[in-house]
């Protein structure tokens, strides 16, 4: 005859209680509570109170730590301790048109330094990275330990599914908030960010914060504490993490879609394509650098002699993608014209990313496919000129019955006008450990 099981150590009421009550949740009743929620002894509608708890009431740095040191607990860590390069990455927290991952993982990996790059599919109006890629025939996303490590070894980029042995707690804790009104707390949307990419065992971290109308975060302050947030747990953990605050409010780009952004992305890589790209690709590869103690490196070098461009094509390969296979192109297309002459004023970037759902590069379920060809290509961009008949964007479908609701999406969403816009920086801050 089997004993009967241990008793908990705690109890889940008091948790909440001490929350709720705006107090701060001891160390190991907190680690116990993300444990106990992960092997299904706390219940979610525990959980959902708790979690409401900390929307309403915060939480301390130190409290985030543990909570993000238990998410990390309940899966697996990896470690590239014998890859005998140093390990960097970066995490965007998404908006319309962001491919910047796709010319970014090569080019600083152009300069010896390895890049592991954990990646996610799109739900909503936000693309997915994977998504992207994805556009290319014969490329893979999932990719087994031993062979990341291969990857990161002779290419020195990798860009792949995360298995699901990282950061477990997080994929429940995720849905739970995604259905109880909890998502925007910061202090859990900074633990889920960081428990996935403390667990991938990067050495260090470049955050990727953006605020504005495509942004998860619209108001600066909040995006501003988020990134405060997050460099405060990287640090905390040993992983040396900064973080750029950049401005969501215009899509990134003249590419929204998939395969049209690995397309804008190879311009990049190929020392062209749209300023804004270029700006922010150099600013983060800087920034990556200089955490992997190469500060002076030349980066734009590396797009102008073929550099980052070879890395690609080799991180392409060694996925089974051919990197010069003809992308996905649509069957049906319609163009916007300027109905008068002037500058264009305004874009916002939220209604572009929802057309270009609506027409087929998103999806509004996990389960849902993305059509690949699908998206908007801008022919100009706030601060641009436009002549009265000229194209302003072009939609792209496989099926013309979804240009109606995409175009619904966009009305009142981009101005001409007779004067200039002002003028603003795409990077707005920068945030250092020293400066939290």
């Amino acid at each position: 005859m089997s004993g009967a099981a241990a008793p908990e150590p705690f109890d889940a009421v008091d948790v909440i209680r001490a929350k709720r009550d705006g107090g701060a949740v001891p160390e190991d009743a907190l680690r116990w509570m993300i444990d106990a929620y992960t092997r299904g002894y706390v219940m979610d509608a525990q959980m959902s109170a708790f979690t409401m708890a900390v929307l309403l009431n915060g939480m301390s740095r130190d409290e985030i730590r543990v909570m993000t040191d238990a998410m990390i607990a309940s899966g697996e860590r990896m470690s590239f301790d014998g890859l005998g390069k140093t390990t960097v990455d970066k995490h965007s927290t998404g908006g319309v048109g962001d491919k910047i991952t796709l010319p970014l993982a090569p080019l600083v990996a152009a300069f010896g330094v390895a890049v592991p790059q954990l990646s996610g599919r799109g739900l909503g109006h936000t693309g997915g990275t994977l998504d992207k890629l994805e556009s290319i025939p014969g490329w893979r996303a999932a990719l087994s330990n031993d062979e990341l490590h291969a990857q990161l070894r002779d290419v020195g980029a990798v860009i792949c599914a995360a298995g699901s042995g990282l950061a477990p707690a997080d994929k429940r804790l995720y849905a739970l908030r995604d259905v109880t009104g909890t998502v925007e707390a910061i202090p859990l949307i900074a633990s889920s960010i960081m428990s996935k990419k403390i667990a991938e065992g990067t050495a260090a971290l470049v955050l990727d914060v953006k605020f504005g109308s495509g942004a998860f975060m619209q108001d600066i302050d909040r995006a501003r504490e988020l990134a405060r947030t997050m460099v405060g747990l990287g640090t905390d953990s040993g992983v040396a993490t900064t973080a750029l605050l950049t401005d969501m409010n215009t899509p990134l780009g003249l590419a929204i879609g998939n395969a049209n952004e690995v397309r804008e992305s190879v311009e990049v890589l190929a020392g062209g394509g749209p300023a804004d790209v270029v700006e922010l690709t150099v600013a983060l590869a800087r920034e990556m650098l200089a955490l992997a103690g190469q500060p002076d490196a030349d980066v734009e070098a590396a797009m102008r002699d073929g550099r980052a461009m070879d890395v690609w094509r080799a991180m392409i390969r060694a996925q089974d993608g051919d990197p010069d296979a003809a992308l996905p192109t649509p069957r049906e297309t319609h163009t916007v014209t300027a109905p008068r002459g002037g500058t264009v004023i305004r874009m916002e970037a939220l209604p572009f990313g929802i057309a270009a759902w609506r027409l087929g590069a998103g999806r509004a379920r996990a389960e849902d496919a993305v059509i690949h060809a699908a998206g908007i290509d801008l022919h100009v961009k706030p601060g641009d000129i436009v002549a009265e008949g000229a194209p302003v964007f072009t939609l792209s479908a496989d099926d013309p019955a979804r240009f109606a609701r995409a175009l619904e999406a966009i009305e009142g969403a981009w101005d001409i006008g007779d004067d200039a816009p002002a003028a603003s920086s795409l990077v707005r801050e920068r945030i250092t450990a020293d400066s939290i």
